[in-house]
């Protein structure tokens, strides 16, 4: 089929020869689970001495209905001053994706890299609320490298999904 050449020198292919463009939708986000405790209030509160705090994140996803993906992101976090808890933080955050023409091969990298990090802002103002309305300043946690994650995944031979 001969392409068309336009007045200006460029070459139009019609539609119907061009591959559909990936498509990627947040569909709807949400709070799966959510827990802050504190154990020891109120003298925790009274501490003088920086926590140590501890923070782990975790990605999972999995498929959904056609064309959609339930991405979770798991974020716990522990503060200790001299081996006592001042708080402890868990949460679970979801969102569902649609993805329509999302070749094979990147698929699982846009689940575990792009969808957390799409999310991760959203989780992140949740656990640093929790924290606050704990008592203690909010949590700010660092950006996370969700692409770094998912290499030493990889190379670690963990199953995907699981960081």
């Amino acid at each position: 089929m001969a392409d068309d050449l336009t007045n200006d020198g460029t070459v139009t292919v019609p539609q119907t020869e061009l591959e559909p463009l990936p498509q990627v939708a947040i569909l709807t986000q949400y709070v799966k689970d959510l827990s802050f405790e504190n154990p020891n209030a109120p003298q925790s509160l009274q501490w003088n001495e920086a926590p140590r705090i501890d923070v782990n994140v975790g990605v999972n996803a999995r498929r959904g209905a056609e064309n959609m993906f339930e991405v979770e992101l798991k974020i716990s976090a522990k503060a200790d001053v001299e081996g006592q808890t001042a708080f402890v933080v868990e949460l679970l955050y979801g969102a569902l994706f649609g993805l329509n023409n999302v070749p094979d091969e990147a698929l699982e990298p846009f689940l575990i890299i792009e969808a957390p990090r799409i999310i991760f802002p959203f989780a992140r103002r949740i656990v640093a609320d929790a924290v606050r309305d704990g008592g203690f300043p909010p949590l700010m946690l660092d950006p996370i490298d969700f692409a770094a994650l998912y290499m030493a995944q990889q190379q670690g031979g963990a199953t995907a999904g699981n960081a």
